[in-house]
């Protein structure tokens, strides 16, 4: 074969560092924000913080939002995307999210809420996405096995024999049933999350990826094949075993390297704040709900005067400030993507739970994630990391995001009440009763019926232990 010279044009899919960059912004907590924007002033010259005098007071001109008229504010606020934002148009200083300390009064009814907000860990992140899912008692039981199952990385490393034992005797489960539960669960955030090797892993996450992304096909048989044969065959063997060109082969090899072999990495522990500091501040002015980004006590700039540098440097040094410029803008434009999208979700939460903001959680109505990305245009896991280690201080005082879900049991009115609202209602009745004669799970399953909730009396009690609230009998001998 003579040697010969080609050239040859094609479109590559690429995680850019900017885009990477937003996307770990925006599921940092307040606190982490704080700490990153601090290590990117410190490694960036072209950052810094802007004087004191130059921080202008929170404008008041912030949406304000209607009780019963949120949603049609929520649709009026620009889309910064799922994960694009604008790298064009950059401002040259925002106001970091977030960063603004303080907290609400304390309120009983949020202890409900307080709960689900569970310890960041990887399976404590899984178990709140599982319990707001639409799946059966039955179903939810095999997912929580599976996710028990799931190790650090995000792997599932036990077989659906072990699996199936751990089940009995409560659940006999087929491997069939197993299988249907975990494809389910494989859909939760982190993409790839539940894969049983490294080539469904990958797989998972080419999933959601448009057909037209280049290369994406032959990297889903890659995938699903020979990608641990790589490493042996060479790239040049990959494109024969495959029988495509090795350029075809470079491009799907791209691709996978733009994947997370390791997604469970991405949650991690997040360590006890002695302080919580809120994003966002929801207050009611004048009978209209208002959101806005927590206050903060430090403005990010561009320096100007590295930036002034630029032109007198020599070219080498001109070089090294553009380069950093330009980091610096990719900074401050993905901060502000953060904090829009933040508020286009907080916005929507006011909107789907004023009822909760004014008169507690037995007002909170079931809502999910999914319903949320639709009503503001984004994917779920986008969602999911908006709200992730999130804070919002309100009239009922400093709560967390996800506090605002919660699954849903379908009443006798044709509608749906949510879990946290039982657990109010259960708390409740139990308050108002005869210290001498309290009331047992049946009894308080009936008056939940009677109220046009019926509950079993099993669930009665798991609520009820939820809340670290005894039995009748424990409960009658205190009284």
């Amino acid at each position: 074969m003579k040697p010969r010279l080609q050239t040859s044009l094609g479109q590559h899919l690429v995680l850019t560092p900017q885009l990477r960059q937003a996307l770990h912004l925006l599921q940092l907590s307040a606190l982490e924000l704080e700490a990153e924007i601090a290590n990117a002033i410190e490694s960036n010259p072209l950052l810094d913080w802007a004087e004191p005098e130059q921080i202008q007071a929170p404008s008041e001109s912030e949406p304000a939002i209607p009780e019963r008229e949120a949603t049609a504010t929520a649709d009026r606020e620009h889309d910064s995307g799922d994960n694009a934002p604008d790298w064009d148009n950059t401002e040259d200083a925002w106001t970091s999210a977030g960063s603004g300390s303080g907290s609400g009064n304390p309120d009983e009814d949020s202890d409900a809420t307080d709960r689900i907000a569970e310890a960041d860990t990887l399976r404590g992140h899984l178990s709140w996405q599982l319990h707001l899912t639409h799946l059966s008692p039955r179903d939810r039981r095999i997912g929580s096995a599976l996710i028990d199952a799931i190790d650090d990385d995000g792997y599932l490393r036990e077989s659906f024999d072990d699996i199936a034992e751990t089940l009995l005797p409560e659940v006999t489960a087929s491997h069939d049933e197993i299988l249907v539960v975990l494809r389910q669960v494989q859909r939760f955030d982190p993409a790839g999350v539940g894969a049983r090797d490294l080539g469904e892993c990958l797989a998972l996450q080419l999933a959601p990826l448009p057909d037209d992304t280049p290369g994406r096909n032959l990297a889903q048989r890659i995938a699903s094949g020979p990608i641990d044969r790589l490493p042996k065959i060479g790239i040049e063997g990959m494109a024969t075993e495959l029988h495509c060109e090795v350029d075809q082969v470079n491009v799907a090899l791209h691709l996978l390297r733009t994947l997370d072999p390791r997604p469970g990495g991405q949650i991690g522990s997040m360590p006890d704040d002695t302080y919580i500091t809120p994003d966002c501040v929801i207050s009611r002015q004048q009978g209209v709900w208002r959101v806005t980004l927590a206050s903060s006590q430090h403005r990010l700039t561009i320096h100007r005067g590295y930036e002034q540098m630029i032109s007198r440097a020599s070219s080498a040094d001109a070089g090294y400030l553009r380069g950093r410029l330009q980091e610096a803008r990719w900074m401050l434009k993905n901060l502000e993507a953060r904090g829009d999208t933040l508020l286009k979700v907080v916005r929507c939460l006011v909107s789907q739970q004023s009822g909760f903001l004014e008169f507690g959680a037995q007002a909170l109505r079931p809502l999910t994630l999914r319903e949320v990305a639709a009503e503001v245009g984004l994917h779920e896991s986008t969602v999911s990391r908006a709200i992730s280690r999130k804070y919002v201080r309100t009239p009922r005082g400093t709560l967390p995001l996800r506090g605002f879900f919660a699954s849903g049991i379908d009443t006798d009115g044709g509608g749906e009440a949510s879990s946290t609202a039982i657990q109010a209602m259960i708390k409740r009745l139990i308050e108002g009763e005869n210290p001498r004669k309290p009331l047992s799970d049946a009894r308080l399953a009936e008056s939940l019926k009677a109220s046009g909730v019926p509950v079993a009396r099993r669930t009665v009690a798991k609520y009820r232990e939820a809340m670290n609230i005894p039995s009748s009998h424990e409960r009658v001998s205190v009284g």
